[in-house]
């Protein structure tokens, strides 16, 4: 077991989604129930399926748990490009948020790589 708090793939995941978050309170508010809840849930659950992971025992566990977040990933990645497509952000928005979400889900294979070869 270890402590997320340290890691800084579970730093990315939460800064990701702390700017989801503040870029979705501009969304429609006829979307709170649906593509604003579906992206901040994506979102969190990247760093809460890390924080999962560290709190297991095994490293299949933990790996488990890392697949998980990089699936949830790549879920807050097509939400941000149907954001933008519905025009709910801007361009920047979107290649700001894109280029984390990236970087996070690359970080993250990384990490699941190291953690299977351990």
């Amino acid at each position: 077991m270890q402590d997320f708090k340290k890691l800084k793939v579970w730093e990315k995941a939460h800064q990701l989604t702390l700017d989801v978050y503040t870029i979705t309170q501009k969304f429609p508010k006829d979307e709170m129930f649906a593509l604003t809840s579906q992206i901040r849930r994506a979102s969190s659950s990247v760093a809460a399926n890390i924080a999962e992971g560290c709190g297991r025992k095994s490293k299949n566990e933990f790996s488990h748990f890392l697949a998980i977040a990089i699936s949830s990933i790549s879920e807050v990645e097509y939400f941000l490009l149907l954001s933008k497509d519905l025009n709910y952000m801007t361009q920047t928005d979107y290649e700001k948020l894109n280029s984390m979400a990236n970087e996070t889900k690359r970080m993250l294979i990384s990490f699941q790589q190291k953690v299977e070869q351990q």
